[in-house]
């Protein structure tokens, strides 16, 4: 496969995937800030989606404060972010312009109109629809390009630089979410935190869909230390740390074992398949959760080198 093919196909379903988290992170703040609770219905859970002292400043270039309104605007609808939902969505309709050759015509369909609909969007379209369906759109639309890649693609390499994409995206947006609500796990228990922890928690299992996961692994309410050994170490929950490693581990070692990227997965898999949910915290969760995502990004590159004659 030509390395240009390769890297569309790759940037495609990294973009495809980074919209469906992003909606995912809006809604789970959504619904969050509607708890009756002061401290978790302020401004400062909306803050807490810019991981980086850079997110923050690019946000504030424009905007004024952390408001759900400016906020929701800049992370679904401004083009001029490059990781909003709509910047996301057209990024990947480029790439699969490029890569029509070895696509099919219903996903280009559905890109496209999926586009050609977010683009005309505003803040007051998302208010009269409502953010939560708004939200739930966006991730419909996602499991519909799923859905026609897995349906329709021939099992070959470019279905592997697909799913390449796709699960280390979505790894690293698991990271991300999880840092977005950092606090909450590192926070101290009392009576009043202990009150709302049942919604938190399951707010934010929900928001990867791992609500009933947790239930049927733990059985009783959620807690701040199996929501993370879930989230994190937990092989067969799709959207943990583990579960995503362990694909893109897999695919790398049947495309091409013996390359470098190869060689990083299995060094970023064992430290997960090694984890200990009691160590992590004891080492700290943010820095665990940072040293992964430097280490997806460089695995990333190594990915693009090895195949996509990035240098």
């Amino acid at each position: 496969m030509l390395g240009r093919t390769a890297d569309s196909l790759y940037w495609m379903a990294r973009y495809l995937e980074r919209a469906e988290n992003t909606a995912r992170l809006l809604a789970g703040t959504y619904r969050m800030s509607l708890l009756p609770v002061d401290d978790v219905g302020t401004n400062h859970s909306w803050e807490n989606l810019f991981i980086s002292d850079l997110e923050k400043r690019a946000f504030l270039e424009n905007q004024q404060a952390f408001v759900p309104a400016a906020v929701i605007t800049y992370l679904a609808l401004d083009l001029e972010n490059p990781a909003s939902i709509a910047a996301s969505i057209r990024a990947a309709r480029e790439n699969v312009r490029a890569t029509r050759h070895v696509l099919t015509a219903e996903l280009w369909e559905s890109i496209n109109q999926t586009w050609l609909e977010i683009r005309a969007m505003t803040y007051a379209d998302i208010q009269e629809m409502g953010p939560y369906e708004f939200f739930e759109w966006v991730k419909e639309r996602s499991h519909l390009f799923l859905g026609i890649v897995h349906g329709t693609m021939r099992r070959g390499e470019a279905y592997d630089f697909w799913r390449l994409g796709t699960y280390l995206e979505r790894a690293e947006n698991t990271a991300r979410l999880m840092l977005a609500k950092s606090e909450s796990f590192q926070r101290p228990e009392s009576r009043q935190e202990n009150a709302i922890d049942f919604y938190q928690w399951g707010t934010l299992l929900r928001s990867v869909n791992a609500y009933k996961t947790y239930r049927e692994i733990y059985r009783g309410a959620p807690e701040p230390r199996k929501v993370a050994e879930l989230m994190v170490f937990t092989p067969d929950m799709p959207r943990s740390l583990r579960s995503c490693i362990d694909e893109v581990f897999e695919i790398l070692n049947r495309v091409r074992r013996d390359a470098p990227c190869a060689q990083k997965a299995d060094i970023l898999r064992a430290r997960l398949v090694a984890g200990r949910v009691d160590r992590l915290f004891r080492s700290g969760l943010e820095k665990y959760l940072t040293e992964f995502r430097t280490s997806a990004n460089g695995l990333s590159f190594q990915i693009q080198i090895d195949f996509m004659m990035v240098r």
